[in-house]
């Protein structure tokens, strides 16, 4: 410090100077949390009763972290034998994740989740906040909080207050992606590698937005910041209802139109005629136009067929112009009895199953979205930016809580689920007295 007095300092004597001062607040700052969460655990030791088969064993010494530093808390420790297990009250009632308050491992659990990993985020919190954790103890947080994070994005949207909607438009989205897994988490499972065996197993992404408006050329617009997300490794048959809840939860119920945009395969449409029957399914224009490019293969022989592109093209303005029906026709006459009529039948499945979801001409007229842009992205980004890095696999579990905690940021809810996470470890107390 002196010598930042003597001398005009440099750029590197004002760096080391603001990491001094930072170390120098943060030191009484931790004394100071230490000293409040203490007389908090003891406010809470005072008032606790022990459970049914508990004894009480003593006080026990607890290191704890905070955003400021470290400080020892003293709480009382009880003990059940019949179920082998140890209870500090004081624990539960101030929110402490395995010796960490609760704004810290939100922070890690925040960092961890993101796109960097484990590693890179114990990095960038000692870096951006002097805050010195280790990355097993990141991800260890995340384990331990992870479950929490799954049973809130599957809540039932009856548990908390619904959301109203004011906007003329709901759309509810889904698509499923591949994460890659480690060889035990896919024994037995089939798969599209040239074995028959897997690499990867599927999650599903869904997606709650709304629109108020179109743009001067009529094309929907999105509301900002209106969409959330949730992911699940279940089956779709749990998956339908989680997307069904979070859409009601964002007030569908009192939206006058709801459009589920989805892809036309079967399971996802199963999903919405079960849990979306009031609503206007549309299949996205994308994949339609995909399957088309497979119809037109399977009529040419090839994609490299000199034909293949301009029909593509064509495919694409006549189902802008309500014409799958015709398309279909005009196909099935054009293959008829020749060798190639059921490779194009079996490919025409696709639209023969969706004529009514793909009216593209009208639902643009009416102003609505034809493209599943919005979920494609978040299967990139909220999926593929976290578990599909080179040389990554995944178990499940690990998987669905980091998951969970994507989707919970993704969708700007962070305060929620924490009022939800510390709501439900206060619950673990008993404040009523046991008779005796």
């Amino acid at each position: 410090m002196d010598q930042f007095n003597a001398r005009p300092p440099t750029g590197e004597a004002v760096q080391e100077l603001e990491g001094l001062v930072r170390v120098a607040i943060f030191k009484p700052a931790a004394e100071f949390v230490g000293r409040l969460l203490q007389a908090a655990a003891d406010r809470i030791d005072a008032a606790y009763r022990k459970k049914p088969g508990e004894t009480f064993k003593g006080r026990a010494s607890l290191e704890v972290q905070c955003l400021f530093g470290c400080f020892s808390l003293l709480r009382d420790y009880y003990y059940n034998a019949k179920t082998k297990s140890g209870y500090h009250p004081a624990d539960a009632g101030l929110g402490l994740e395995t010796g960490y308050t609760p704004a810290l491992a939100r922070l890690m659990a925040l960092e961890g989740s993101d796109e960097t990993g484990f590693q890179k985020a114990a990095y960038h919190l000692l870096e951006t906040g002097g805050i010195s954790v280790e990355s097993r103890q990141i991800q260890r947080v995340i384990q331990r909080i992870g479950p929490a994070a799954q049973e809130w994005q599957a809540r039932d949207y009856r548990t908390e207050e619904t959301e109203p909607c004011d906007a003329p438009i709901m759309y509810a989205s889904a698509d499923g992606t591949g994460i890659p897994m480690r060889i035990d988490e896919l024994e037995g499972r089939a798969g599209k590698q040239a074995d028959g065996t897997a690499k990867t197993r599927q999650v599903y992404l869904g997606c709650v937005f709304t629109q108020h408006h179109t743009d001067e050329r009529g094309r929907p617009v999105r509301d900002w910041e209106s969409t959330t997300y949730l992911s699940s490794m279940d089956s779709i048959d749990n998956f339908g209802p989680m997307l069904r809840h979070e859409a009601l939860r964002r007030g569908m119920g009192s939206a006058p139109t709801t459009v589920l945009l989805i892809d036309g395969a079967s399971g996802l449409e199963n999903m919405g005629r079960i849990n979306f029957k009031d609503a206007i399914q549309i299949v996205d224009f994308y994949h339609a136009m995909e399957h088309g490019g497979s119809v037109i293969e399977a009529l040419l022989g090839s994609k490299n067929h000199p034909d293949y592109k301009q029909r593509h093209h064509r495919w694409a303005k006549r189902l802008l112009g309500n014409g799958v029906k015709r398309l279909i026709s005009e196909v099935r006459q054009e293959c008829q009895n020749t060798s190639r009529a059921v490779a194009v039948e079996k490919e025409l499945g696709y639209f023969i199953n969706n004529v009514d979801r793909m009216q593209y001409g009208t639902f643009r007229k009416l102003g609505y979205f034809i493209g599943s842009g919005v979920i494609e992205a978040g299967c990139k980004t909220v999926v593929g930016g976290r578990c599909k890095h080179p040389g990554m696999f995944w178990g499940k579990p690990g998987a669905e809580k980091i998951l969970a905690f994507r989707c919970i940021n993704a969708s700007r809810r962070l305060n929620d689920f924490w009022r939800y996470r510390l709501a439900e470890q206060a619950r673990l107390l008993n404040p009523l007295p046991i008779a005796s």
